[in-house]
Formats: structure tokens, sequence, C-alpha cells
């Protein structure tokens, strides 16, 4: 009988724990959590402080943490305020962002600090709204930098973020379908909790969720804090929710770059601002239809060069973009003298020893080490 009433006990219990979890709502467990388990100690936590805040948050977009920690306090080492970072040159600002790819991010934080000051008197806006008005930073991201400098109480929807939504409202489909997106915002916009103290909690722990315990692939859902009523889990569908993005056939380009050494210098030409490597300085292309013999004095480097050896084929290298994949074919060039123009606008004959400090995109700073090597 003893056993029999300590077993009715503790499934009373049980019951108890279970319904008291179902009366907190999404919000108040979620923060529980986070304050007890979550993320404390990474260098953009712990400050009010927007700039610092802003620029995590966009280097954060599609990039992992480990990767963004180093360029982050090299950035803001370099760049310790927005007022700072609005007077960089843009050699400057790229060359710090060299690698970590996404260059975009780069021309737009460099812009929309300008922005900043020259709008707002480097005082960043409060608002959601005004802060999405800023080149680069769209709805979720503003809503990411109100909440932690502010307080402000709006949602996020980064891809773990939706992941989490999408599992505990059972909402279906691909979260990059407009239709499915609007269905998430809202479902995130009634997840919020009501009282401002609690923003930074709660923003920093759907994050954590979302990369922790609610993962792609084996989620841990027997230590999530929204567990009881997650509808994907209770409907048996953890795996089907959210949808897969349909898959498409990537294509692949090849591309030859012009390899010109002289003097233990490379020449190098700057990227147009838009595009790939928008910016950031670069090989040479050399036109698909030259032949070896015309490369040494294709029409954009023909102002430099003046005498060479014959072209040699190096080893090509592959690289992956979002949307495409490319195999660069460097063809070497040994530079005997050089024009009277050896450089102009938008060119210029590199140190191979300042490549690594140099504004360069990760396959060409690879292409050149192999070099050194």
């Amino acid at each position: 009988m003893h056993c029999e009433s300590a077993r009715t006990k503790l499934t009373v219990s049980r019951r108890m724990s279970r319904s008291a979890q179902h009366d907190k709502s999404f919000a108040t467990r979620l923060v529980a959590w986070q304050r007890a388990h979550g993320r404390h100690d990474l260098p953009w936590q712990n400050t009010r402080d927007p700039y610092r805040i802003w620029l995590s948050e966009i280097m954060l977009q599609q990039t992992q943490v480990t990767t963004v920690l180093g360029y982050y306090e090299r950035f803001l080492a370099s760049f310790p305020t927005v007022r700072a970072l609005a007077e960089a040159s843009d050699d400057a600002v790229m060359a710090h962002w060299a690698g970590l790819g996404y260059y975009s991010r780069a021309r737009n934080l460099h812009k929309a600090s300008k922005q900043i000051v020259e709008q707002h008197g480097g005082a960043f806006p409060q608002s959601v709204e005004a802060l999405a008005e800023l080149p680069g930073i769209g709805r979720s991201t503003a809503a990411a930098i109100a909440a932690f400098s502010f307080d402000v109480i709006a949602p996020i929807l980064d891809g773990n973020v939706k992941r989490v939504v999408a599992r505990h409202a059972g909402i279906e489909g691909f979260p990059g379908a407009s239709a499915v997106e609007k269905q998430l915002w809202s479902a995130a916009q009634k997840r919020l909790p009501k009282q401002h103290a609690d923003m930074v909690a709660y923003t920093q722990g759907i994050m954590d969720l979302g990369a922790s315990l609610c993962a792609k692939s084996n989620p841990n859902c027997n230590a999530c804090p929204v567990m009881m009523d997650c509808a994907a889990r209770l409907s048996g569908r953890i795996d089907e929710i959210p949808a897969a993005k349909p898959s498409k056939k990537i294509p692949h380009r090849s591309q030859r770059y012009l390899l010109a050494t002289h003097s233990e210098t490379v020449l190098l030409v700057k990227r147009p601002p838009m595009g790939i490597w928008g910016g950031l300085w670069c090989l040479p292309e050399i036109d698909a239809e030259s032949t070896n013999d015309e490369i040494g004095v294709n029409a954009s480097i023909s102002f430099a060069i003046r005498q060479y050896d014959k072209p040699e084929i190096a080893s090509t290298l592959e690289h992956s973009f979002t949307h495409f994949k490319l195999t660069l074919q460097p063809i070497r060039l040994h530079v005997k003298s050089l024009n009277a123009r050896a450089a102009e606008p938008g060119a210029m004959w590199l140190p191979l020893a300042d490549i690594k400090s140099a504004a360069l995109p990760k396959p060409i700073l690879t292409i050149l080490q192999r070099l050194g090597r």
C-alpha cells in the first residue's frame, strides 16, 4: 500500500509539473531557460552599445559564431565606434572583412555607418522601423538590435528561430516561401513576452534554443523548455517541420585569372562594387577566348606590362558560393619589365609579403599563398 501510494503521488506530481508548464507562457519558460542555460559569455553580450550589437548581428548573418569571433575583435580594435567606421576608407573596411564572405554585408555596414553619423548625429535610431531603413538591416536584424539595445518588444526570425517557431506552432512548408514566412512572423509575434525587461533574455534565448536543443537534426526535445506544447513533437513531425529547401542543380562556372608577378609583387585590380567580391582586390580576369600567347597583351592589363615570359598554367582551385561553384584557373606570367604606366586607378602591384593584410577574396589569397610556397 505504501509503495502504491508513493507511485500515485509521483504521478500526480508529474502531472502537476506538466500542468504548470502549460500554464506558463512560451516567453516565460524560454526566458527562465535562457537565464539558467543560455549563452552569456560571447563578446557582444552584456553590452547595450547598439554599435557592437549591430556589428555582431551583421557578422553572424549566414556565418558561424566560431568564425565570427576573431573577425569581431579585430574589427572593433580598428573601428571602435560608428564614427571611426564611417571615417574609414573602403579598402580598410574590406581588408578587415576579407575571408568572412558575403561582402555586400561589409559594404552596407560602411554605408550605414555614414548614414548614422550624417543623418542621426552618430546615435542609432531606436525603433525597428528606423533601423530597418539603414542599408543591410532587414526586419529581423533591426528587431534584434532594438531588443538587445533598447528593450524593444519585437520578434526576430533568423534561420534558427524560424525552425523553433515552425516546430512549436506546427507550421509546415519551406520557411523561405513568402506564405510560410508570413505565418512564422505572426506566430513569432504571438510568443513575445509582455515585459520590456525580458526582451534581452527572450531574444537571446530563442536564438540559443535554435542553435542548440532545437537543432536541424537530432534535436534534444527532452531538455527543451517549451516541449510540452510543441506541435511538431506532439504530432511526431519533428523531422518534417520545417520543410527543407527545394533542391535545384547548382551551376558550375570557370574563370581564368592572370597571375602576373614582377620583382616580388603581384598585379591586382579592384573588383566593381557590385557582384561577387565587390570592392575587393583580385587577380585580373582573362577572357575565355584569349590564347595563352595573347594573355600578356590583354587590353585590361596592357597598361602595365611590357616584357614577359611565356605564360604558364598553374593549378586550379575550386570555390563554392551560395548559388554556384567556381573553378579558378590561374595563368602565371613572369613579367620582366613594366610600361611607364605601371599602375593606374583601380590597379596596383602589391608586394607578396603584404597579401595577408590586403582586402583579398579568400580563394585569391589561397592562390597567392601557394605561389609563396
